[in-house]
């Protein structure tokens, strides 16, 4: 099952909303800085412009050197002026300390920021946090105008000012960005799915036409559409598809004339042939009368000319196979009888051991000449390449997974020699049209077709023929090669169990 996420639809859509979101997020967090920076600085410089005009207008009051109550006063009034700002206010001289509310320690002051206001002429500022709310400190030195030796009075005023209405602000800021983003998110998802609808179309039509072609139609073309990346891409499909298509044509062009060819020649050489075979054949029957030179020329002519004329029969039955011209003509047949008289045909009843059924154990609807050629071709193959004794072996079989199992019955033919066995390499050909094992070996008896005529004939069968090795052991003191062919014969109908007869039973 495919992730959901792992598409390029879902890259899309992550790419999409990480981007929004750091955009997002970034233009939020610089637009709350500078917002919080303009309303703190607003809030602080008019507090410090309040408390330099408040101050300002009470230093002339102010006696030198004040006196504790001095400090009161300036402390309390200053508060007052400002009472809905909730001021706290600190005054101070030397060791002398007065506060605008009584009892009130006034933490918040630091050290540092006392040494300040004593060392400098302006004013100095502070913003702490305690108790989870924010104030602002502010430090501002008393100076006099007369006399001129004695600026610097040594008096400083402090004030603390809740930022109470500007953390709200900041506060509500927050809340807008974080109400902002969400929208936002939004509209990326929308606009990466609609982005990617309009980078998957070309490409779905792509992997849809990649398919179809895939499936042997070559005609599939792509609409060309604009002239970005994805156009050229669908340009160059339709041309590669147009070449493909073009020489697959030829190669089935010059496939169908090869065909042709082959049975026009076979189909040619039939006649002469014919003619050959009768006049070899008079030939033989008045060799043993002729001097030894003729006669052994008469017997090379006739063996050849019998070689020539299998070697046709069989080009013309692979030419129908590959014309599809090739069907079955079925019977409903004794299988293990068909096999009999296959080996009685060729004289081999002798020679090849037979492990088969009681007549009318297993019966099949098949083609007799197409199974006789099959098996023929697999004993025969047998005694000339492999070793006495051949078996040929005739058994039913059932799925081996019962999970898998449809009913359907199979009819496995088994052909073994005890010969040397098949090559490891040469086991995968041994089924290729005119594929010899020993490329030295440029004639032989068969004519190379034979084992591929036998598996052309078990897949018309819906059958399936194979080759292996025997290991040693297996019934047998050397190995050698076994061929395996399995042709489904139909589904096995349940026996119908009879019913009893009643009895009646009568009392005596």
């Amino acid at each position: 099952m495919k992730r959901p996420l792992r598409g390029l639809r879902g890259r899309l859509l992550i790419a999409f909303v990480l981007l929004t979101a750091v955009a997002t997020l970034t233009t939020g967090a610089l637009t709350l800085r500078e917002a919080r920076i303009a309303v703190l600085q607003q809030s602080q410089d008019t507090v410090i412009k309040r408390l330099r005009a408040h101050v300002d207008g009470l230093a002339p009051g102010i006696a030198y050197p004040p006196t504790h109550s001095d400090l009161a006063w300036v402390a309390q009034e200053v508060a007052a002026a400002e009472p809905a700002q909730n001021w706290r206010v600190l005054a101070t001289y030397r060791d002398l300390r007065a506060t605008s509310r009584p009892q009130d320690t006034f933490t918040e002051l630091t050290a540092d920021m006392r040494s300040a206001v004593g060392s400098r002429r302006a004013a100095v500022f502070q913003r702490v946090r305690a108790d989870g709310r924010s104030s602002l400190v502010v430090g501002l030195p008393v100076t006099f105008a007369e006399p001129a030796e004695r600026p610097a009075s040594g008096v400083a005023v402090f004030l603390t000012v809740p930022q109470t209405g500007e953390q709200g602000y900041v506060d509500a800021l927050v809340t807008a960005i974080g109400r902002a983003v969400v929208p936002a998110l939004g509209l990326a998802v929308l606009l990466a799915l609609l982005a990617a609808r309009g980078v998957l179309r070309p490409v779905r039509e792509l992997r849809r036409a990649t398919r179809s072609i895939a499936e042997g139609h070559l005609d599939t073309r792509l609409a060309v559409n604009g002239s970005d990346e994805l156009a050229d891409l669908s340009h160059t499909f339709n041309e590669t598809a147009a070449a493909l298509e073009e020489s697959v044509a030829e190669l089935r062009r010059m496939e169908a004339r090869a065909r042709r060819f082959v049975a026009d020649v076979s189909h040619e050489l039939r006649t002469p042939l014919a003619a050959m075979s009768a006049v070899t054949d008079v030939l033989d029957e008045d060799a043993d009368r002729l001097d030894p030179d003729t006669a052994m020329a008469v017997r090379l002519i006739s063996g050849e000319t019998v070689k020539l004329a299998r070697l046709v029969g069989d080009l013309m039955e692979i030419s129908r196979f590959d014309a599809g011209a090739a069907g079955l003509q079925l019977d409903d047949l004794d299988l293990a009888e068909s096999l009999r008289r296959t080996l009685a045909a060729r004289g081999w009843q002798d020679t090849v051991d037979t492990l088969l059924p009681g007549p009318g154990e297993l019966r099949g609807r098949v083609d007799p000449r197409r199974l006789d050629v099959a098996v023929a071709n697999l004993v025969g193959n047998a005694l000339r390449h492999g070793a006495c004794p051949v078996q040929l072996r005739l058994y039913a079989r059932k799925m081996p997974d019962p999970a898998a199992d449809d009913g359907t019955v199979w009819a496995v033919i088994e052909v073994t020699d005890s010969g040397p066995g098949i090559p490891a390499d040469v086991l995968p050909h041994v089924f290729d049209r005119f594929y010899k094992s020993d490329t030295a070996r440029t004639r032989s008896e068969g004519s190379g077709l034979g084992l591929s005529i036998t598996a052309e004939n078990v897949r018309l069968h819906g059958g399936t023929v194979r080759a292996a090795n025997r290991a040693k052991g297996d019934g047998a003191e050397t190995g050698g090669a076994v061929f395996t062919v399995e042709i489904p014969l139909g589904r096995e109908e349940p026996e119908e169990k009879e019913e009893p007869e009643e009895k009646e039973v009568r009392e005596t």
